[in-house]
């Protein structure tokens, strides 16, 4: 068995070990490095990786295309073992517009857009987005969800939060941290005394008593980001709202992770917190952060003795 195929097995494992089928991943990339092998190259290059990704048998740019991007995942793979591999732009055999690469925010991201907001002058206002941004981070809830939510739905006794007719049709109960229902407990004797008489019944009000609208609430976040001085990261990485969503779920398996906790055994219970669908869209949250990956390597080789 060559170094490549062996590289190749070890990132198959490592993305499996997150809940990854890659079924036809696995063929597409064995045939890659069979053609390595039958034209004896022994590192990745941009070169050979577009001469077989053009090698599909329908010759149409988007099998190309994704022919491509799977190579491009197992060449940043083999890039940290070997430093001559070369990384295909994402720029070659553009496709379709690619989903944005999700900006994972740090405890201290969260803690200046929050004093960002405690900054907004009017009080009822200040405290809703700085309340809506913590349900955000704490709960991975969509901003939708979190919009939507009445008073009725906010069980501070019991520390649970009812999310009604969220995508798909379906509704859940989200548990909520002590933390998190003391700030709530907060926020709604603040919304008491400043607005005694809203005219919704939703929890977060704004500055009339009305229910939040999600257009308002994008503009003002923005805003925010940029007087808490977060930047792109990319063209693609932006500080998006929808981002605390994915920093959530990435932050629990880096937590699981590293209190070794069968991570691929809790995975579908993450997806159910979160309300998708199926665990593809829990999944594709976490392939994209570094960190994750390289705990989800570092479990692998302590399962493998470490041996190469």
């Amino acid at each position: 068995m060559s170094a490549l195929r062996d590289r190749l097995d070890e990132y198959l494992s490592v993305r499996r070990s997150l809940g990854f089928k890659l079924v036809e991943e696995a063929r597409l990339l064995s045939q890659f490095v069979a053609h390595l092998e039958e034209h004896q190259v022994l590192t990745v290059t941009t070169e050979i990786a577009l001469e077989w990704s053009m090698l599909s048998p329908s010759r149409s740019r988007s099998q190309g295309s994704k022919r491509l991007g799977m190579v491009r995942g197992f060449a940043k793979h083999l890039l940290a073992l070997d430093p001559a591999t070369q990384v295909p732009p994402a720029q070659l055999l553009p496709n379709q517009p690619h989903r944005a690469i999700p900006f994972i925010y740090s405890d201290l991201d969260i803690q200046r857009l929050q004093e960002e907001a405690r900054k907004i002058r009017t009080p009822l206002r200040a405290g809703t987005y700085v309340t809506l941004i913590g349900l955000l981070a704490t709960t991975g809830m969509r901003v939708g969800e979190v919009i939507r939510l009445d008073r009725k739905d906010v069980d501070m006794k019991n520390g649970v939060l009812t999310v009604r007719d969220s995508k798909f049709g379906k509704s859940r109960e989200v548990p909520l941290h002590e933390s998190t229902v003391q700030a709530l407990r907060t926020y709604a004797r603040r919304r008491a005394r400043l607005c005694p008489h809203p005219k919704s019944p939703a929890f977060l009000v704004s500055t009339p008593g009305t229910r939040l609208i999600y257009k308002n609430v994008q503009h003002v976040y923005i805003m925010l980001t940029r007087r808490a001085g977060l930047t792109p990261r990319s063209p693609s990485c932006r500080p998006r709202i929808h981002d605390l969503r994915h920093t959530f779920a990435v932050r629990t398996v880096l937590e699981w992770y590293r209190a070794s906790l069968d991570v691929e055994t809790r995975l579908p219970l993450l997806s159910t917190y979160l309300g998708h669908s199926a665990p593809a869209s829990t999944y594709w949250y976490l392939s994209a952060t570094p960190e994750l990956m390289a705990l989800a390597s570092q479990r692998l080789e302590q399962a493998s003795g470490g041996a190469s």
